[in-house]
């Protein structure tokens, strides 16, 4: 049995109902797990599927339950990646003891204002926040603070870290995944997923639990509560500069006409499916628009010619798309986009030897250091310092190689206190020994 397992064990799961239901730690006599010791199958929520919300009635009903919770509340949300433009949730899972579960559809309930006020004092439970949060705030869903168990479980050095996996190995119960890909824009949902969609939340808070003993048995809660009120105080994100550049296969278009065609392409693709509101893949693939890029079709015949536009595509869209590469064909060479983005930093590291070697040593043995002192507190070196961090680092030290001078820099670079104290003294070994 692992700590964590340990950990799990110490304190009841936060259960109620039938036994016959009811989830049960691992380790505890007469449990539900199989006399071999495997994980137990998690099949339904112990109160039942509820029924999804989807007016403002029902939703008033919800909001005054949870309000009258006790406790963290757990969260999650769904979206349709890959099915719809965009990443708005589609449903939203809660639940809270002395409240239950609850299904949100938000498409019914586009505004969850009034439930983010209900829960602005609680404790908000995700797992992977960063992934979920942006949908929320579309919403009027924000935590004040959270619990994110993804991010717990890096930094208490498990090796799996997808809730799934979590939920097994601290918890002894296994969640069946089968539908984390579907589109959930589909009205309406079918039982099943909503049936996975509740269990997703079922042990969030439990989960939280046995981490957050677990963390403080390692020494690592505080480093936590860092991380976590730094997520809950992000700002969002700024828009992408010219997300064009992130076409799949931008590799092969070289010349500057070529990367207008494949600027024109991906923005009248983009506007297509945003007004449809379908993925914009599902509109025209990022392969179609590097081949005509790299093709420079002159008609619509050419172009009907090339891969990804053959002959399932209407004469419309074709003329559509033809359009967009006469656009770019048709630009003065003023307005053609330059080759590459302006980076802000420093050179990709391995450009240094020749750049900087100076600067190139010291990244070396700071790697190192780094490497070796995240393998001692078992967690992954992302999380202890952002490599990005360290290059900067690096490649700009500051005037003297001391401990204050350091940690002012990696503050600069925005590093929590935590990871100021943790890195400094590995960096100042690094920085100075390149200087000897």
């Amino acid at each position: 049995m692992t700590d964590a397992q340990e950990t799990a064990a110490d304190s009841p799961l936060r259960t109620s109902g039938d036994p016959r239901q009811r989830p049960h730690t691992p380790s505890a006599p007469d449990t539900d797990v199989t006399a071999d010791g495997a994980p137990v199958p998690l099949l339904e929520p112990r109160e039942g599927i509820p029924e999804v919300i989807a007016d403002p009635a029902a939703l008033a009903d919800v909001v005054a339950a949870f309000a009258a919770g006790t406790g963290p509340v757990a969260v999650d949300a769904e979206r349709a990646s890959g099915y719809r433009y965009g990443q708005r949730a589609y449903l939203v899972q809660l639940r809270r003891e002395g409240a239950g579960t609850a299904l949100i559809d938000p498409v019914g309930c586009p505004d969850l204002s009034s439930l983010g006020d209900a829960l602005a004092d609680a404790e908000w439970d995700l797992h992977a926040a960063t992934q979920d949060l942006p949908c929320l705030r579309e919403i009027g869903m924000r935590p004040s603070r959270l619990f994110d168990t993804e991010l717990a479980g890096r930094l208490a050095g498990f090796p799996r870290v997808g809730l799934g996996a979590m939920v097994e190995n601290v918890l002894g119960y296994v969640l069946e995944k089968g539908h984390s890909a579907v589109d959930w824009s589909t009205r309406p949902l079918p039982e099943p997923w909503l049936r996975y969609a509740a269990l997703d939340v079922e042990l969030l808070v439990d989960l939280r639990d046995a981490l957050e003993k677990e963390l403080d048995r390692q020494g690592k809660l505080e480093w936590a509560h860092e991380e976590f009120d730094a997520i809950a105080s992000a700002p969002p994100a700024p828009p992408r500069k010219d997300p064009w550049r992130r076409t799949s296969g931008m590799h092969k278009v070289r010349r500057r006409r070529q990367m207008a065609v494949v600027r024109e392409l991906w923005t009248a693709r983009d506007a297509v499916a945003q007004r449809r509101d379908v993925s914009p893949g599902k509109v025209l693939g990022d392969g179609a628009i590097v081949e005509a890029a790299l093709a420079l079709p002159l008609n619509v015949q050419a172009l009907s010619a090339l891969p990804g536009y053959g002959h399932r595509m209407g004469r419309r869209q074709l003329e559509q798309w033809q359009a967009a590469v006469d656009r770019a064909r048709e630009l003065p060479e003023s307005e053609l986009p330059q080759p590459g983005q302006p980076v802000a930093g420093p050179p990709p590291p391995r450009a240094w030897a020749d750049k900087d070697p100076a600067a190139a040593a010291r990244l070396s043995a700071a790697r190192a250091g780094v490497t070796a002192l995240a393998e001692t507190l078992n967690m992954p070196q992302e999380n202890l310092i952002t490599p990005d961090t360290v290059r900067r680092v690096c490649w700009e030290p500051p005037a003297a190689a001391d401990a204050e001078s350091v940690a002012a820099a990696l503050a600069g670079h925005g590093a929590r206190r935590w990871q100021i104290e943790q890195v400094t003294p590995v960096l100042v070994a690094a920085l100075s020994a390149a200087q000897a």
